[in-house]
């Protein structure tokens, strides 16, 4: 009898082992949405700071929709990535994070695994005042809130949550690597762009009724009515920056961060630019992903942009970078001032045109690039400390 008791201590000691050799499993929430290179370069990012601060780690992302493009990307650049939803991604992962974004995108997902009691966390999000007032027990049962802005981490701790862990960390696109050079060389050649910035619009709100999303018909009107107020004020203050920039020597290149934003660069950008400006103007004619885009702004002097990640984009590639807000947009703008880039912010309805063209021409400055690599060197140190905390949760 003792010599059974034994053998099948042993036995399970010996499993015990084994499974502590086990690698560590991540379950990456993530992935929103393939319109927008932005929020295709939260994953990739994400991914990328897993990779270098717990490269040991199994990681299963568990995406809204991929569309076949961004699918091939992720797995080109992070062939051991496992892809997976539902209730088996819960079950064989021993720790979750929600990825960076607009919000708790991913929230049933979050709720679901808490169920189960293993450890989860949210890193680089921005929240608005309905989640955390709704989403408050999720919040509380969380091994750590990281919030992209300092105006979201401080609603979250006024907000009275008992909160494990909440402090600033950010939006993961800022450690986004992915590159795609051989294209982004090639329309840079075929169109003569050197010593280029590039221009890049934004309604005051984007028109996903157009991509298919239920909006109510009289949201939509009213939203409508907004976009059609704005469109010409916004779009006239960048293209001061446009002609200020080509006027002083440089090349333009208008391009999307967004689907719908293609066809806004003629009407908007281009058309109303003086003569002596267009020929050094270049209209880039479709949308493109985060790779291509990024191996395009690691090129460009500056980027001048009424959105908000192709500023990060840049910055990611050591380019300055100038944000112009819409009083429309979330809080995470705050994160320009949260990154030592308060300087390149302007709230679009408080700045004039002759402001930003001021600003913009500044970028050119050897200076600027020292900014944008202490901001770089800031967030990938913060970065760090997402994964970090993610591993403390997982013990």
């Amino acid at each position: 009898m003792k010599r059974r008791t034994f053998l099948a201590g042993t036995l399970a000691a010996g499993a015990s082992l084994g499974m502590s050799r086990r690698a560590p499993r991540v379950l990456l929430r993530s992935s929103w949405q393939t319109v927008n290179i932005g929020d295709i370069a939260h994953t990739p990012g994400m991914l990328a700071l897993l990779e270098k601060h717990w490269p040991e780690a199994e990681v299963t992302l568990w995406p809204n929709a991929l569309s076949a493009d961004v699918e091939k990307l992720l797995r080109a650049r992070f062939p051991k990535l496992k892809i997976a939803s539902g209730a088996d991604a819960i079950r064989d992962n021993d720790v979750a994070l929600h990825g960076s974004g607009p919000g708790l995108v991913g929230v049933a997902a979050m709720k679901e695994f808490a169920k189960t009691g293993k450890p989860y966390g949210f890193g680089g999000v921005t929240l608005n005042d309905g989640e955390i007032k709704g989403q408050r027990e999720l919040l509380e049962g969380a091994a750590f809130v990281f919030c992209r802005d300092t105006d979201s981490l401080k609603a979250l701790k006024e907000s009275g949550a008992k909160l494990k862990r909440a402090e600033f960390g950010p939006d993961a696109t800022f450690c986004l690597d992915l590159r795609s050079d051989a294209p982004a060389e090639a329309f840079l050649k075929a169109n003569g762009l050197d010593a280029f910035a590039c221009f890049v619009p934004r309604l005051r709100w984007t028109p996903y009724w157009k991509e298919g999303r239920k909006y109510a018909p009289g949201e939509i009107e009213k939203r409508e009515a907004e976009n059609e107020k704005h469109r010409e004020a916004d779009h006239a203050k960048l293209r001061d920056a446009i002609v200020a920039w080509v006027r002083a020597g440089g090349k333009a290149l208008l391009c999307p961060e967004m689907t719908y934003a293609v066809e806004l660069l003629r009407p908007l950008l281009f058309d109303p630019l003086p003569d002596d400006v267009k020929p050094r103007v270049v209209v880039r004619p479709s949308y493109w992903l985060t790779d291509e885009a990024a191996s395009t702004y690691a090129r460009a002097t500056a980027v001048v942009s009424l959105e908000m990640h192709s500023p990060i984009i840049a910055v990611a590639n050591g380019v300055p970078a100038i944000h112009l807000r819409q009083p429309t947009d979330t809080r995470k703008g705050q994160m320009w001032r949260d990154v030592g880039l308060a300087d390149w912010l302007f709230e679009i309805d408080a700045a004039t045109g002759e402001q930003i063209a001021a600003r913009a021409l500044t970028l050119k400055e050897p200076a600027a690039r020292d900014v944008a690599a202490q901001a770089r060197a800031f967030t990938a140190e913060r970065g760090r400390a997402m994964i970090e905390a993610l591993k403390a949760a997982a013990g």
